[in-house]
């Protein structure tokens, strides 16, 4: 916070350094530059209180410039990371989120920075302060075994994760400081460029579209990718190993992308054709698809999981049915191009990803989206889901069902409030309104009250925020 009495804040940094002086020191106004007070240490977390240590504040990251090589056989990756950034205030120094990997050299706009090392944050030093609303770019150079992050009551294994020919690449919520230094948080996000070098033979895919083809020199290939939209540090992936591919566009034109390792080859032509389907379908219901490509990969990792990494939902040991599908696909614009600031709001990702996998059902005229809210609300008013408000995600059990079913049954209850045409205008208004930027439950809630002209306080304080089942 700033004091509009400069001279309070002038006087206050002069008390500080005559009361911290040495006494052999002299001590005057002239030994303190007037601009020092202007200069701070960046928070070592952006300020979500359920992940107090995740992210940084001081500074507002543009882009990040990644290369690693990676070597399967011996686990060792070596990187090369540049973060482009604004500083939000003076800067003397600053954190970045990297877990593991050795450190070997950092840069702050080319000259040496010192740096230090504390669990997982990396907080550097610049040679000279940086200035409030400057650009800076820090370069990062490490390498090492990466050590994907684990939770096993709660998360399972993400980030990084080595597999026998390559990884498995899949971050949320917090597993990107597992591979690169970052501000590891969906409230900073930034445009992405990747190099990453693999023993040849191997492909190496990333998030957003190739830039020109793949070099290979000395028995390793260097792939480049390219995300020119905005994205969150945890849908960054570099999913690398033996793959088979096929590309094209989908009937209505995006760019289409998939890859199956080959224990997973049969499929292929199925993962291209649905993900293609699917997101020309989506784009009729929430709007344009907000990205240059679409598709899909399905690695021989068994993580039991899906992600939805933009551009590239990524299927963790198992061949994805269209409901899984379509939810991965249904979060490029509810949880990718629409990002949450806090953890606490994810409903908004899950529980829309959810209920467009009811959509979908419905669309190919199976089960209703009605149907299916019935069958979760006939469950007795003593079942877990009904305890936990799936508005308010919890730290310790983020991914909670209730976060998906009970978030896609409020969604539905509002559509039954408000009707079918206020309620699928207001998905794609939503959608566009927020397009690239972060979500709030309470702009959601503004939103459909405005388009409405109802009061809906009461449904969604029943759906999302009551620990009971709702009437």
């Amino acid at each position: 916070m700033r004091t509009t009495r400069r001279g309070v804040a002038v006087l206050a940094a002069l008390m500080c350094v005559l009361a911290c002086s040495p006494a052999d020191q002299p001590t005057s106004a002239a030994d303190e530059p007037p601009a020092a007070a202007e200069f701070r240490p960046g928070a070592p977390g952006i300020g979500d209180p359920d992940f107090p240590k995740d992210g940084n504040g001081g500074y507002d990251v543009a882009h990040y410039d990644i290369a690693i090589d990676y070597t399967p056989a011996s686990r060792q990756l070596a990187g090369v990371t540049t973060v482009r950034a604004a500083a939000t205030q003076g800067l003397s120094s600053f954190n970045l989120d990297l877990s593991g990997l050795d450190v070997r050299a950092v840069t702050v706009d080319g000259a040496p920075a010192t740096f230090s090392r504390a669990g997982a944050e990396l907080t550097v030093r610049p040679a000279a302060p940086i200035d409030d609303d400057a650009t800076f770019a820090v370069k990062v150079t490490y390498s090492g075994l990466p050590d994907a992050a684990r939770d096993g009551a709660n998360l399972g294994t993400y980030g990084f994760i080595p597999t026998s020919d390559g990884a498995f690449v899949a971050s949320e919520p917090n597993g990107s400081k597992t591979w690169f230094p970052n501000n590891d948080h969906p409230a900073d996000k930034a445009t992405f460029d990747f190099s990453i070098t693999v023993p040849a033979g191997l492909t190496a895919v990333a998030n957003g579209e190739m830039t020109g083809r793949p070099t290979t020199v000395g028995g390793k290939t260097t792939y480049k990718w390219r995300e020119r939209h905005p994205m969150v540090t945890y849908l960054a992936t570099a999913t690398l190993g033996k793959f088979l591919l096929r590309e094209g566009r989908t009937p209505g034109g995006i760019p289409n992308f998939a890859a199956t390792d080959p224990a997973h080859k049969g499929s292929l032509d199925k993962l291209y054709r649905l993900s293609g389907e699917i997101t020309d379908y989506w784009a009729t219901v929430f709007g344009p698809y907000p990205f240059s490509s679409t598709g899909g990969v399905v690695d021989d990792y068994s993580a039991g999981y899906a992600l939805e990494n933009q551009t590239k939902p990524l299927y963790g040991g198992f061949e994805p049915d269209e409901g899984i599908i379509a939810h991965e696909l249904a979060h490029q614009w509810f949880g990718d191009s629409l990002s949450i600031r806090r953890w606490k709001d994810l409903w908004l990702n899950e529980g829309f990803a959810t209920y467009a996998e009811w959509l979908w059902s419905e669309h190919k005229g199976r089960k209703t989206a009605e149907e299916t809210f019935k069958e979760l609300h006939a469950q007795p008013a003593t079942d877990p889901i009904w305890a936990y408000p799936a508005g308010r995600a919890r730290p310790d059990d983020l991914f909670n069902q209730s976060v998906y079913s009970r978030g896609a049954m409020t969604l539905h209850a509002l559509r039954q409030a408000v009707g079918d045409t206020t309620f699928f205008d207001l998905l794609k208004r939503w959608a566009a309104e927020h397009r690239y930027g972060h979500v709030t439950t309470e702009q959601f809630i503004a939103l459909a009250e405005r388009l409405s002209g109802k009061e809906l306080s009461p449904l969604f304080d029943a759906w999302l925020f009551q620990p009971r089942r709702p009437a």
